[in-house]
Parts: C-alpha cells; structure tokens; sequence
C-alpha cells in the first residue's frame, strides 16, 4: 500500500501575500480567483474565501483543455447554485477568455449603474486576481492584456509583488503572488496539487507521486491510460508500483541487469499528466 505523501509548502512569501491581499481589498471592486479545472477543489485556496469576504467574485477555471468537459460543466453548475459565476478557459490558447469582460460587467452590473447615477460613468473597474501558485493567474492577464507585462515561469512562485495592468479603458487587474496554505488538513489535497506541479516537485518523492496518480487514472482513466501505455494492466485494483514499472516496460526504460528506471517513469507520468498529454482528465467531482 502506497501512503499518501505529506506535504507541507508555506514559504515566508505566502504569508507576505496573504497581508498584501487583506491591505489591497479595499482597492479593488471584485475579486478574480483561478483555480485548476482538473483539481477544482484542491486548487482553491479554503484561506482565501475569508480574505476575500464581502467583494463580487468570478472564478476562472483554467486548463480547461486537460481537463474532462463533462466534469467542468458539473462544476460550473455547482458554482452557480452557490452564486458565483464561473468560466471555463485555457490561458495558454486564449480559448473561453472572450466570456471574461462580459461576465466581469454582468457580476458587477449594479455597481456599474450606481455609478452612472452618480454622474460616474465610464469609471474604472479594478479587480484582484488571486490563486495559488502556478495556476495561470501571469498567462491569464498576459492574454487579456495582449503583452507579456506579468511575469511567466512554468514552476511555482514567480510572481512575488502585487503588480497592476490595464487590459482595456475599462478595467484593471491587480495581479497578487500566489499563495499556498500553513498546512493541508487533507493530506490528498497536497498530494493533487502535487500532480498538477502546484507544489515543487522537490519537496515530494515522484516515484511514490506517480504511483499515486496512476492508482487514481487505472480506476477512473484506464482507457486513456491504455492507450498511452500499452503494457498497462487492465485489473483496476492493480498496484501502484507495477503500474509504474509498467509505464517503464512500455517505454523501454531499462537499466542494467533489466531493472526498470522507475525514477524516469516516474518523471514521464508526472509530464505527461501535467502537459495533457494522458487526455482530458478531472481528478475532483462537485
């Protein structure tokens, strides 16, 4: 049996940003939140629903392109009946980010009259755009901004100062850093975030990380897993290790004496999940 990781991440920086978005509130009208459309839960940082109380929010479920369609309608849904409105997008392509400044105008639609019967018309909408580490949050405004004016790395924690950008006359973003909490209460949100790179890979062990993943695609991808990894077992209750050494087999990554190289395949998976390249896959259901 392969135990779930623990995982604690909390740098000194975290703490700084938490202080910056509670300071910055006040400066803006609504508040932007992207979350990972294949973890949808795990990604969604439970600190900030109390940091953030009182102002409009949109969330923006980004990767939407590797993640399961069916399961982001599901959330989608979920998030209305709570209120919020949700849009699907994939930061990297620009796919779904033309819903973006309608919806902005619709959350914020009353606010935009109150202003026009104030003689205020036309007035700037400034929006906080929050999210853990490497969850899109630099693409998004890149995009929407038409200029590379955040910074972008594809590893966790790049954006280290509150940074504000104009996207168009009408509105402005105020791009925070990411931000992690002191420590996950459920060790398998760690360990999800751990899957999509949210947590740097150098705090977790990868081959008990990728036998992990593969436990979860086996039960509920197997086909996409398959088709793949063609050496993969077809038994849904097969252990995570040999699935691992499995994924080598199929790729040939042998080492001397025809041991297989599970740190490689181990590497292999962890990429190929994180690039999209195993399919479309949700790993959190509303």
């Amino acid at each position: 049996m392969i135990e779930t990781p623990s995982i604690q991440w909390f740098p000194g920086h975290m703490t700084k940003t938490k202080r910056m978005i509670k300071a910055s509130l006040p400066l803006v009208d609504a508040v932007v939140e992207l979350t990972d459309a294949r973890v949808p839960l795990s990604s969604r940082n439970p600190d900030l629903a109390g940091l953030i109380e009182g102002k409009p929010r949109i969330v923006l479920m980004n990767k939407c392109d590797f993640a399961d369609e069916k399961a982001t309608r599901l959330w989608i849904d979920a998030y209305k009946k709570e209120g919020i409105t949700a849009i699907a997008a994939d930061c990297r392509t620009g796919k779904g980010l033309n819903r973006f400044v309608p919806a902005v105008k619709e959350v914020l639609a009353d606010y935009i009259s109150r202003n026009e019967a104030r003689g205020m018309g036309g007035r700037m909408l400034h929006l906080m755009v929050v999210g853990i580490p490497n969850v899109g949050k630099s693409s998004f405004i890149n995009r929407m901004a038409g200029s590379k004016k955040a910074k972008v790395e594809d590893r966790p924690g790049v954006t280290r100062e509150k940074q504000w950008v104009r996207i168009d006359n009408t509105i402005e973003l105020l791009d925070m850093p990411g931000v992690l909490w002191p420590k996950f209460e459920d060790m398998s949100v760690g360990e999800k975030l751990a899957f999509t790179g949210a947590v740097k890979d150098d705090v977790v062990d990868v081959e008990t990380l990728a036998c992990r993943l593969l436990l979860l695609l086996n039960k509920d991808y197997h086909d996409a897993l398959k088709a793949r990894y063609a050496k993969i077992s077809d038994d849904p209750e097969e252990d995570g290790y040999e699935l691992l050494q499995q994924v080598g087999r199929s790729r040939g990554m042998l080492i001397s004496g025809g041991e297989i190289n599970t740190e490689r395949a181990a590497i292999t998976v962890l990429d190929e999940f994180r690039s999209g390249k195993l399919g479309r896959i949700t790993l959190e259901l509303p």
